[in-house]
């Protein structure tokens, strides 16, 4: 234990160096389920994967141990050129004694703002602009991120919703055709939902489901 702390009260440069690589590590750690869930693809995956557990009317198939899985390994394979941007440019360097801190902190941000800009609606990102009344940032290295991030979730939530609506309408569709046949038959103490889920799933492996929304989440980036 003595050990341990004078390592960090020694004043050589190499221990120093170490000290600060330590420090900047565990605060990448924390803040890493932030920086997942509002600064990447994230969000909108899980929404998504969301509405379609939703609109088959399966509450609780497929888990959702499977659906955070799934998603956080989607925005891996998504994320994955703006995270190899960021270790070579940034961390790596930073890693070698090339560069400072905050240098590394700029180089680590910029592909995080060029990712989010352009999935960020112009109007959403001049809503925070104007509220925080600042001047209007003439290239994407200049929107700080206190602005960037929230305009970026908010054009991610409206997408998201965007895709599930539309993942919702063939089956809503199913249920208003089950519920009109069994109310012309005069059946109508059983419940529609019981007998028009077999057909929506039916419907779902018929077309592939799961593979058209993964499909379109890949492309919609």
């Amino acid at each position: 234990m003595e050990d341990f702390i004078s390592f960090f009260s020694e004043s050589d440069p190499t221990n120093v160096s170490t000290s600060v690589k330590l420090l900047l590590v565990l605060t990448v750690l924390s803040l890493a389920p932030s920086i997942l869930i509002l600064m990447t693809s994230f969000a909108r995956i899980v929404i998504v994967l969301s509405f379609t557990r939703t609109a088959l009317a399966t509450s609780t198939i497929p888990p959702n141990q499977v659906i955070i899985g799934l998603a956080l390994f989607l925005t891996f394979f998504i994320m994955a050129p703006t995270f190899q941007e960021v270790n070579e440019q940034a961390l790596q360097p930073l890693f070698n004694e090339e560069i400072g801190i905050e240098e590394a902190y700029d180089r680590a941000t910029t592909p995080f703002k060029e990712f989010m800009s352009k999935h960020t609606r112009q109007k959403d990102l001049e809503l925070f602009i104007n509220y925080n009344q600042a001047e209007r940032p003439q290239s994407v290295e200049e929107i700080p991120l206190s602005i960037l991030v929230p305009a970026f979730v908010l054009s991610e939530l409206k997408t998201a919703f965007q895709i599930g609506f539309m993942i919702f309408i063939p089956f809503l569709v199913i249920d208003m055709v089950v519920a009109s046949v069994l109310m012309s038959m005069g059946m109508m103490m059983l419940p529609p939902v019981m007998i028009s889920l077999p057909f929506k799933i039916l419907l779902f492996i018929l077309v592939d489901g799961w593979y058209l929304v993964i499909k379109s989440l890949l492309q919609s980036f």
